[in-house]
């Protein structure tokens, strides 16, 4: 495989899924919530696709001046604030337009501009070596996973470009470019891919010379593989969108093509979903899930944040556009992720939390979810 072996390792990894805007604002909470349980700067893998990797591109370009400082009032000040102020913007609709209309750009284009000015300035060699940062976009030619870190880009059939020195907001916009609209971010001239096992497509330059890449979450909406097998501790944070029923079936041709992507898309996070659960229950792996449309009482602890279900069922039902999100949907959403984060890792993984984490408080009091 190219991001290394399936070994598992000593390791522990999290999970961020995609979901626009809504999905960042979510992971803002879980990431508040993993820095007062002293587990954010102990992380060794971080795998991201879409709007996941929206707020692990942030993380990373903070990512020393966070683990020399690793308070909530530095995280708030480095990661929170900016992806608050980021989630402000409109950002699809401009992207989109500009890139049809223009000969001389496109939709993920001007989304890398947007990301590279206001989330993510480093090139993927200038990320950290610890933890490995992991932003996975789909190759439309292979249809399989094409991965970016620090050590290598790539997927299994082309292979591995090694030290790659593209823009990590090349990378984010990648993960994030959702069909049909901010699609294909196309790379030219990548480098020279080097042939790993099962790298059957390496030296073909069909496949190699210009890669055409969209949205992570068309391959894998939990960012799942690159921590799954490889790290004992698994952490999984989804704020992927609970399949919607539609009572009226549109039969445009657009509209039909984004159902069925949603109706392929469901079933592979639905069957990844249930195989880790399965594994965490029977104790065939350690760490934790959450998901947005997870009931908080289900967990069964006493102290957990009381939650009235019908303001989070209502949050998990909020767009995944990369659209301005109001200052009360912000602040629910990050309500929400911590909350959850907060429930599962101390039910799941109580291992983890380091000796004197505070107890749970809104990190949004304003905007607290028990009224």
């Amino acid at each position: 495989m190219p991001f290394g072996s399936e070994e598992v390792r000593d390791e522990i990894g999290i999970a961020l899924s995609g979901g626009g805007f809504r999905a960042t604002l979510f992971h803002v909470g879980t990431f508040r919530r993993l820095v007062e349980l002293g587990i954010l700067t102990r992380l060794d893998r971080i795998s991201s696709i879409s709007g996941g990797s929206i707020a692990a591109g942030r993380l990373a370009q903070v990512w020393d001046q966070l683990e020399a400082n690793p308070t909530v009032a530095n995280y708030e000040a480095l990661v929170g604030q900016p992806l608050r102020d980021f989630c402000r913007r409109s950002i699809d609709a401009r992207a989109g337009i500009e890139g049809l209309l223009s000969p001389w750009t496109s939709a993920g284009a001007e989304i890398e501009k947007e990301y590279a000015q206001h989330v993510v300035a480093k090139t993927l060699d200038q990320l950290p070596d610890s933890p490995v940062f992991v932003f996975g976009a789909t190759n439309l030619q292979t249809g399989r996973s094409f991965r970016f870190s620090k050590k290598h880009m790539g997927d299994y059939r082309i292979g591995l470009v090694d030290r790659p020195t593209l823009p990590v907001a090349r990378a984010v916009a990648a993960s994030s470019a959702f069909p049909p609209v901010l699609s294909p971010v196309v790379i030219k001239a990548p480098g020279i891919f080097r042939a790993v096992e099962g790298a059957d497509l390496a030296g073909n330059r069909a496949y190699t010379r210009t890669l055409y890449l969209t949205d992570g979450g068309v391959y894998d909406n939990l960012g799942l593989e690159p921590v799954w097998k490889r790290c004992a501790t698994v952490l999984a944070s989804d704020a992927g969108a609970p399949f919607g029923l539609n009572e009226t079936a549109n039969t445009d041709m657009l509209r039909q093509t984004m159902r069925a992507l949603d109706v392929a898309t469901d079933q592979s996070r639905g069957l990844r979903k249930r195989v880790l659960i399965d594994e965490l229950k029977r104790g065939l792996a350690k760490g934790a899930y959450w998901g947005i449309d997870t009931a908080i009482a289900d967990y069964g602890l006493a102290d957990s944040l009381s939650c009235k279900p019908a303001r989070v069922e209502a949050l998990a039902a909020l767009r995944t556009r990369l659209n301005p999100f109001s200052d009360q949907e912000q602040g629910e959403l990050i309500n929400w992720g911590y909350a959850l984060t907060d429930a599962a890792i101390r039910k799941y993984a109580p291992q983890l939390v380091a000796q004197g984490a505070p107890a749970p408080a809104w990190p949004q009091p304003r905007w607290r979810l028990d009224r």
